[in-house]
Order: structure tokens, then C-alpha cells, then sequence
């Protein structure tokens, strides 16, 4: 029978603590090689809460699934904030790139919808409206507007 363990970690800084040590504990696995795994994966994701699965199989080995941050995440952790605007319709709290963006869709690539770069983007586009943070200068509506109509066609 296989078992598993799923949790909210920061990323690269796992520990033997809860909510990982305790789940694992009567699971009879080594926890110190678990963490390690789930640190060695994580670590690009520092500063972020990161999903992960630990999947135990019968013979005790196991395997780490990890799973992306949210895309609102993404983008702060791009820019450098910690959080987004109180106010979005009026406050914006950074600008990202058109490379940082298509990044961001890179990294989620798995989880979005999208079946093209372009698709993507406007799909982190929309959660830029709500965090107050402008795409390329602009403001994410009016981006997407000029992304539809094939502005940034070269870029994708």
C-alpha cells in the first residue's frame, strides 16, 4: 500500500518540525533523508511556500513530488515584495518585464490552461490586475489588450 504525506513548506527550509516531522514520524521512513530531498528540490522556490507530496512506498523508499507556488507568488517574489497593493485599482507595487513574465508562465506552465506562451501570460497577466502590478509599463488590462491585438506577437 502506498502512502502519502502532503504539506506546505518554505522553500529550501524544511524541517523535521511540524507539519512534516510528525506526519512522517509513524510512516517509518528516514525524515532526515525526506527533508533533504524536499530541500534539495525547493530550493529554488526560497522564501515561498511551496506545496509537496511525499509519496512512501511499502518497501519504506519514497518519492517528493513538488508542486508550484501560487502564481501571485510568483510574481511577488519576482519583484521583490512581500505583499501585493492594499488597493489595486490605485496603488501598484512594481512593473515586470515581458521576460519576467514569460518566466513566471514558464514555471506554472504545468498548472495553466494555456496551449501557447501568449495563452499563458494572459493568464498571469490577470492575477497582475489583482496584486496591482503593471506588465511592461502598462496597465495589465491595457496589456492584454495590446498582447491580443498582436503588439507583442514577436516576443512569444
Amino acid at each position: 500500500m502506498v502512502d502519502t504525506v502532503e504539506a506546505l513548506v518554505d522553500g529550501g527550509k524544511a524541517t523535521a518540525g511540524p507539519p512534516l516531522g510528525p506526519a512522517l514520524g509513524p510512516k517509518g521512513v528516514n525524515t532526515a533523508q525526506v527533508i533533504a530531498k524536499i530541500n534539495e528540490k525547493t530550493k529554488a522556490f526560497e522564501g515561498m511556500k511551496v506545496p509537496v507530496k511525499v509519496i512512501i512506498n511499502d518497501d519504506k523508499t519514497f518519492d517528493v513530488k513538488v508542486g508550484t507556488p501560487p502564481v501571485s507568488a510568483l510574481i511577488k517574489g519576482e519583484l521583490g515584495v512581500s505583499s501585493g497593493a492594499h488597493n489595486a485599482r490605485t496603488e501598484k507595487v512594481g512593473n515586470l518585464s515581458i521576460e519576467q513574465i514569460k518566466k513566471i508562465a514558464d514555471m506554472k506552465q504545468d498548472d495553466l490552461l494555456g496551449s501557447d506562451m501568449k495563452a499563458r501570460v494572459l493568464e498571469v497577466t490577470g492575477n497582475c490586475v489583482s496584486i496591482g502590478v503593471t506588465i511592461d509599463g502598462k496597465n495589465p488590462k491595457d496589456f492584454t489588450k495590446a498582447v491580443k491585438a498582436g503588439e507583442y506577437d514577436d516576443q512569444f
